[in-house]
């Protein structure tokens, strides 16, 4: 099946401290926006590319592009004003029907081989897939009275990409924008959908702070020495 990817980078990145946006700052050299791009390209050299930005922000990465020799091909689709927005703006520069259609965080550059190819290959099984962690600290919930422990087992840490089959796609995000729609899989489940999960990996980290810029930056030295 012909494999699309959405790559959403309609973040500002107010918890980055930063005037650049957090999909245009550098990780090791070579900006998080590219990296998150050259994923791809490298899972799949055929992939079609629909990159999400806001109309502001094209000139500042058109310059990026040609300061860093970047010419990957890709369309560029213009930022909404939610995520559930964004998102649908990329589809409509999808025409294939019958295919399979990713959507990624900008800002997970680290996304492995190996978690693209486990969520392509469950979405063309199952119509969806969608990769999580589990979680290792103890939780809580907080209420006006008291604080009460969560059991850990039954929470999940959700990620990108997530993947499902274009038609499945296309018709979720004819429905109207609901405050619900926190991610691609919760726009999907509206329409009645189970969901399918897939093993995620702990180091395809977002990045939304400078702290994680280090994390990162910590994780791809680690790669490049083994």
């Amino acid at each position: 099946m012909k494999k699309h990817v959405i790559i959403v980078a309609g973040g500002i990145g107010k918890r980055m401290m930063s005037d650049i946006p957090k999909q245009f700052l550098c990780l090791d050299g070579t900006p998080i926006l590219i990296r998150s791009i050259n994923a791809f390209k490298e899972y799949n050299s055929a992939i079609n590319i629909v990159l999400v930005l806001p109309d502001e922000q094209i000139g500042k990465w058109e310059k990026l592009c040609r300061t860093y020799q970047f010419n990957i091909p890709h369309t560029i689709a213009s930022a909404g004003a939610t995520r559930f927005n964004s998102v649908k703006n990329g589809l409509k520069k999808i025409e294939d029907g019958n295919s399979l259609i990713a959507i990624h965080d900008s800002v997970r550059p680290l996304v492995s081989k190996k978690l693209i190819v486990r969520v392509f290959d469950c979405a063309e099984i199952n119509g969806s897939a969608i990769p999580y962690i589990k979680i290792n600290d103890s939780l809580r919930i907080k209420t006006e009275k008291a604080a009460i422990p969560l059991n850990r087992d039954i929470v999940l840490s959700i990620q990108t990409p997530q993947c499902f089959k274009s038609e499945l796609l296309k018709k979720a995000y004819q429905q109207n924008y609901l405050e619900s729609f926190t991610d691609d899989a919760t726009v999907v489940e509206k329409l009645g959908q189970e969901i399918h999960l897939v093993e995620g990996d702990p180091e395809n980290i977002k990045i939304t702070t400078p702290k994680d810029i280090l994390i990162a930056e910590a994780l791809l030295k680690r790669k490049i020495i083994y």
